[in-house]
């Protein structure tokens, strides 16, 4: 009996909608990343790309539990000598959210070619806005 993989033609993505008002960040985040993978689905596969598209709201709105906000920091370095910049948490919230939840999602993907076209399919608003109407997104509460 030979192993079942499902074709590229063979998979069909769906568009979700999660509001993220009142939320905790990480519980947001790895609902999000499950989705993304496609962990959801019953076709899912380790090395295929069977996840859906998933647009978060009202990223202003996350919850942020214990002392997080205080301190947290992010940190990336630029390549050059001397050059580790940093950003506090409560700037970057107050700065732009969708980072903040984008962060947190791309962390818990893979770290590879895969994980990075799985983050592709991820959209991030401030409000409850967003631009998706044509593609009929279901909502989906969190669990």
């Amino acid at each position: 009996m030979s192993t079942y993989f499902p074709k590229a033609r063979e998979i069909t993505r769906k568009w979700y909608v999660i509001d993220a008002s009142g939320q905790a960040l990480g519980r947001v985040a790895s609902a999000v990343a499950r989705i993304l993978m496609g962990k959801e689905n019953p076709r899912y596969t380790p090395f295929l790309d069977t996840g859906d598209h998933v647009v978060v709201i009202n990223a202003a709105r996350v919850k942020i539990t214990g002392m997080k906000a205080e301190q947290k920091v992010y940190q990336h370095y630029t390549g050059y000598p001397g050059g580790l910049r940093t950003e506090e948490f409560r700037k970057r919230f107050a700065r732009k959210p969708e980072l903040v939840v984008e962060d947190a999602v791309r962390r818990m993907l893979p770290k590879t070619k895969l994980g990075r076209h799985m983050f592709s399919k991820l959209k991030v608003y401030k409000g409850d806005r967003h631009p998706h109407q044509a593609q009929k997104p279901e909502t989906r509460a969190l669990a």
